[in-house]
């Protein structure tokens, strides 16, 4: 007998999706936050880094997965900023997240390396980005990256993550939409 999936974030990836219809906007929140909550539980993380907040779901299921883990969020939008800055507040997991404002590209080189985890969904996946991130995780750290069947860059993004020169990638599921990987 399979259990349904408990995903305590449901209400904030709801009311991103309602955010979304109103204001018209890219906030369009990773479907599956069980899958970051126990990931985050797995690899045992202790620093999370993410690319794209929008309303915070995300951010709160990888701190759930990783209890004593802190996250640092990147997300440029300074409405979503304030509405995460918000969201997460208002949880008991506000202590672990931090939600910095700012262009990943920019803030990404502020940012101490030694990662455990990075999630990216933060629109088409691009290849400077991608290293840039690489670069910010520890080996063996894990990069989850969402969006590989955007158009565009996700293209040369999932090319190099499966080509095995520097990680040892899996997609998460059949259309190929997001892949684990692991840094070599």
């Amino acid at each position: 007998m399979t259990r349904p999936i408990t995903d305590l974030f449901a209400e904030i990836r709801k009311a991103t999706d309602r955010h979304r219809a109103r204001h018209g906007c890219s906030a369009y929140p990773y479907g599956n936050g069980p899958l970051l909550s126990a990931l985050a539980a797995a690899v045992r993380a202790r620093r999370i880094l993410e690319l794209g907040t929008a309303l915070g779901y995300t951010a709160l299921s990888l701190a759930y997965g990783a209890s004593d883990a802190t996250v640092d969020t990147i997300e440029c939008d300074a409405d979503h900023v304030r509405l995460a800055r918000d969201t997460v507040a208002a949880t008991a997991l506000a202590h672990h997240i931090t939600v910095h404002e700012g262009d990943f590209a920019k803030m990404l080189p502020t940012l101490d390396p030694g990662y455990d985890l990075a999630f990216f969904d933060g629109g088409t996946p691009i290849p400077t980005l991608h290293s840039a991130v690489r670069g910010l995780l520890r080996t063996g750290g894990v990069l989850i990256t969402a969006n590989l069947t955007h158009d565009g860059t996700a293209d040369a993004v999932q090319k190099a993550l499966f080509d095995g020169k520097f990680w040892r990638s899996a997609s998460v599921d059949e259309r190929g939409e997001t892949a684990i990987s692991v840094k070599l």
